[in-house]
């Protein structure tokens, strides 16, 4: 067995074993390997501001793990082993994977390995901990079992993080119709103008930073990211699924929903020109809508932001979809966690996010 630094003309193999495994699982939908493709190409805004170095662990020619460990220069003090994929049964490649992150951590000052971030939150972030045997929603991860027990054994700290989802005809923000109409004086709604793409990309990244500020696992974005996932995603992005809050003429929220488009995906397939023509020649086939993210800053968390998003949202999907995923959601997020257990029907998805010492025994799975 033998791990390989990938060089620049050598990432294609990384490219390929991803693709292999997608099309290995029917629950899985490639949702990354173009963004990946872009970053490890070096074209990636990301790659600019980033170590990166993806590996490949192949046993007899076999490729059989890999990841890209990335250490980004707003998050020097863990080292990530980004986008991790393996087959089952390779304890002895992740150990590989494991010392080699632990060597590299060393040598550049980083404190932890971090598994389950892949480059940042706005890329994903967790491991899935449940749900193993369904197609999960657009933007979320799926991984078999196997992926999480290999760091289980090994992580000196284990974050959780869930999703939540509710009946959509049936949902009802909860606050009464009297504080509803408050709060709407206070706040309005208006969806994105992507005619003028870099001043949304603007807006959403300043709120972005403010509202995620302290979070464990976010970094501040810059502009130029935010606009390339934009202009990436564009083809799928109408001005209702990215809605902002306005507090008189200051923008101090935002929520940002899709189509789960997942469901117009065959098994394995690479988000592209195939999905749009099924979302367009076929839009009710999808039922399901995710809430990929929503962001309030602090000073109006507390005041009416949060509630109003999700009531202008349901305004418009309501009679649309049947159901609907938000998050994820720290579990040690005690606020978010409450307003979700009051407006959700249940639990969705679990996800994990592993941190290793790097001082620990390398190899030790």
């Amino acid at each position: 067995m033998e791990l390989r630094v990938l060089g620049p003309g050598e990432t294609g193999d990384y490219i390929k074993f991803v693709k292999q495994l997608n099309k290995m699982d029917p629950l899985r939908r490639d949702i990354m390997s173009p963004t990946l493709e872009m970053i490890l190409a070096g074209k990636g805004v990301l790659a600019k501001s980033a170590f990166l170095e993806p590996v490949l662990v192949v046993d007899g020619g076999r490729p059989v793990a890999a990841c890209v460990f990335a250490q980004v220069d707003r998050m020097p003090e863990v080292l990530q082993l980004a986008c991790f994929e393996a087959l089952e049964g390779q304890e002895e490649a992740v150990g590989l994977l494991v010392a080699r992150g632990r060597a590299l951590a060393r040598e550049r000052g980083a404190e932890k390995l971090l598994v389950g971030l892949n480059f940042h939150v706005n890329y994903g972030l967790g491991i899935l901990a449940d749900h193993f045997d369904e197609v999960p929603t657009f933007g979320s991860a799926f991984h078999p079992v196997y992926i999480k027990n290999y760091f289980e054994g090994i992580a000196t700290e284990t974050v959780s993080m869930l999703t939540y989802e509710v009946n959509l005809e049936s949902f009802e923000v909860p606050v009464s119709d009297r504080l509803m109409r408050r709060i709407s004086k206070g706040y309005r709604v208006e969806p994105a103008d992507f005619r003028d793409l870099e001043q949304t990309a603007r807006i959403y990244t300043e709120i972005n930073n403010a509202a995620f500020g302290a979070h464990r696992f976010y970094y501040q974005r810059r502009i130029d990211e935010d606009l390339e996932l934009f202009r990436e995603f564009k083809a799928f992005l109408k001005p209702e699924n990215l809605l902002f809050l306005y507090f008189g003429q200051d923008p101090v929220g935002f929520m940002l929903w899709y189509p789960d488009f997942n469901q117009v995906m065959k098994p394995g397939e690479t988000i592209g020109l195939r999905t749009w023509l099924r979302w367009k020649l076929w839009p009710g086939r999808i039922d399901t809508m995710k809430i990929v993210e929503l962001g309030v800053i602090p000073e109006h968390q507390s005041r009416g932001g949060v509630v109003r998003l999700f009531e202008a949202c349901r305004e418009r999907v309501r009679g649309r979809y049947k159901r609907c995923e938000a998050g994820w959601i720290l579990s040690e997020n005690t606020a978010s966690r409450g307003f979700g257990e009051r407006w959700a029907d249940r639990e969705g998805h679990h996800y994990k996010v592993f941190l290793i010492e790097v001082d620990g025994e390398d190899g030790g799975l």
